[in-house]
């Protein structure tokens, strides 16, 4: 195969740019090399790269809905799609169905080559598919928009710029880790008075096996690329296994990484789709397929707990279910913590994994730079400032979009037997989609006192995730019982976040320490425009593997360690 994309080529346009990257990880700093603004795309960058514009990307998109999604890939035995855009929009696209038997196979033909590339080609073939992905990031923002619910500029940020750092993230960690060891070495054991034993050692940083990627509903690409990019880059095939709501982000995306590959003169099945047929739940199939040997999967802790337990052969990583929360103690600018948590709570209708879902609030009240507030103070206020945030239904759609299924619909409009409303949703009329079902969030009054959560067969509803626009604001009977309900939780049930809003040096160190204890990434006092449901790749770690919420983060050293092993070869030195 004759490579249309020579190494030079590859390392002028992109070596600075890993290099960049390594150095991020190691800072923390902020970095990114994927503008977030949507006017930053559209005609010829500096480099020559040519991206699409607003206008063009949505052009694109229109012109994939209703047709046939080929990709050439080997083992097609027919054509798979059932998504429905939850604006209302007809998708209408049909993907490859995989005959499995002979897909496989295809894509573990190509493993030797692309091993034996190494690390830094990989890793520079990796930034070639991120770069042309970002040039289309237009086009992925409807992509994603339609698949997901979000509202346009989330879709474009969050799946497109956003999705490619956490990419090129684990692309940084993925070189790191595999020339952590040098490729090879001369080791000489001094014996006295007889000559040394001499060795010459090579050190090859060899693949696990093929990677199967499963991927979600409601950040297909955000989720997605750093298990993509991470095994990738380690030597491994990927194979992509979309929800069948969201396929077309993840199609976009292999589309791309085929194109590249084969360009680079590396066989196009490294990368491949597996689309199903309704109910045909073929991740089961898959995930214990001997041929899969790295599995990354976000969703539902039932079937993450599954993979957990059955795929055993392979070195599994999952995002599942948490419960997170926000404890308040006090705080010095009430109104900016109002503002924080509003938003937060109402960020693309609470349908991320971030989104804090209990708010424990002393019944006594707080303290803050407004004075004395009562429990029911700090809700009636919480739920004004939400009321005022949506108040406008234009700016309501492009901050909460729509709702991203009918299982999310169905725990909103149950929530209200759950307790007393202290914030009551309301439909919102989308301006350019009739058809989306827009809801602001609901808020449920709960008591948090130890005898409701305390025995063993506790049925609190805030004690378990309540995915989508439901939060609880929860009456504990002081800090210290809500550093204890936290613990509980995030033992329990686990957490993708932790927020805390306090002026006490005290309580600050009881909820750090819940948190280092408990493995809970936590947020203090957030009152402008950081908010706990956002995390910045480079720099913050997205989970921390270490509560039932998720078994790995994104992105750290362990989470490309795994996906390859070290092996070396010894011969006596000439």
């Amino acid at each position: 195969m004759t490579a249309a994309l020579t190494t030079a080529q590859l390392t002028q346009e992109h070596r600075p740019t890993l290099d960049q990257a390594l150095e991020a990880i190691r800072t923390r700093a902020y970095w990114s090399p994927h503008p977030e603004h949507p006017k930053a795309y559209g005609g010829e960058s500096e480099g020559g790269r040519r991206s699409l514009s607003v206008a063009e990307g949505q052009a694109a998109f229109e012109a994939l809905r209703g047709k046939r999604f080929e990709l050439d890939q080997p083992g097609t035995d027919g054509w798979a799609g059932s998504e429905v855009s939850p604006f209302g929009a007809e998708m209408g696209m049909e993907y490859p169905h995989p005959d499995i038997e002979v897909l496989l196979p295809a894509m573990r033909a190509g493993m030797p080559a692309w091993r034996d590339a190494g690390p830094e080609t990989r890793a520079l073939v990796c930034l070639e598919i991120l770069a042309r992905i970002g040039a289309r990031s237009h086009e992925f923002a409807q992509a994603v928009m339609h698949t997901s619910g979000q509202a346009y500029m989330m879709a474009f940020q969050a799946g497109g710029p956003h999705a490619q750092d956490h990419g090129l993230e684990a692309v940084a960690y993925a070189f790191a880790e595999q020339t952590r060891t040098p490729g090879a070495a001369d080791w000489s054991k001094p014996q006295g008075k007889r000559d040394p034993l001499r060795l010459r050692k090579t050190f090859t940083a060899v693949p696990r096996g093929i990677a199967l990627l499963i991927g979600c509903n409601t950040f297909p690409t955000w989720n997605g690329y750093p298990g993509l990019f991470a095994s990738l880059a380690t030597g491994n095939p990927v194979l992509v296994k979309p929800h069948p709501q969201a396929v077309l982000p993840l199609a976009l995306t292999v589309q791309v990484a085929r194109e590249v590959l084969k360009e680079a003169g590396f066989s196009p099945d490294l990368v491949a789709l597996a689309a199903e047929r309704p109910d045909e739940g073929i991740a089961k199939v898959l995930a214990v397929r001997p041929e899969i040997r790295v599995i990354d999967y976000t969703g539902s802790t039932a079937f993450g707990d599954w993979l957990e337990t059955h795929a055993r052969q392979a070195q599994v990583f999952t995002e599942k279910a948490g419960v997170n929360t926000v404890v308040i103690d006090s705080t010095d600018d009430y109104r900016g913590m109002l503002a924080n948590l509003a938003f937060s709570l109402s960020l693309y209708s609470g349908q991320m994994c971030t989104t804090p879902q209990n708010l424990l609030i002393p019944r006594d009240g707080i303290t803050t730079d407004a004075g004395p507030k009562t429990y029911d103070e700090v809700v009636a206020d919480l739920a004004a400032a939400v009321d005022g945030l949506l108040g406008d239904d234009a700016r309501a759609a492009a901050l909460l979009g729509a709702i991203v299924g009918p299982r999310v619909q169905e725990r909103l409009e149950a929530a209200p037997g759950l307790g007393a409303v202290a914030l009551a949703s309301r439909s919102v009329a989308h301006p350019e989609f009739p058809d989306a079902t827009v809801r602001t969030p609901l808020m449920v009054k709960a008591d948090g006192a130890r005898k409701f959560w305390e025995g063993a067969d506790a049925d609190a509803p805030y004690l378990s995730e309540c995915f989508g626009p439901v939060s609880f604001a929860v009456a504990v009977d002081s800090t210290e019982d809500a550093v204890a309900l936290l613990r509980r939780t995030t033992r329990d049930k686990g957490a993708m976040t932790v927020g805390a809003y306090t002026t006490s040096p005290e309580a600050e160190r009881l909820i750090e320490e819940a948190c280092l204890e408990e493995c809970a990434q936590l947020s203090l006092n957030l009152t402008g425009g950081v908010y706990v449901n956002q995390t910045a790749a480079f720099s913050d770690f997205h989970g921390s593997g270490g509560n039932p919420s998720a078994n790995a983060t994104l992105c750290d050293g362990a989470f490309v360690a795994g996906r390859f092993r070290m092996i070396e070869v010894r011969r006596p030195a000439e």
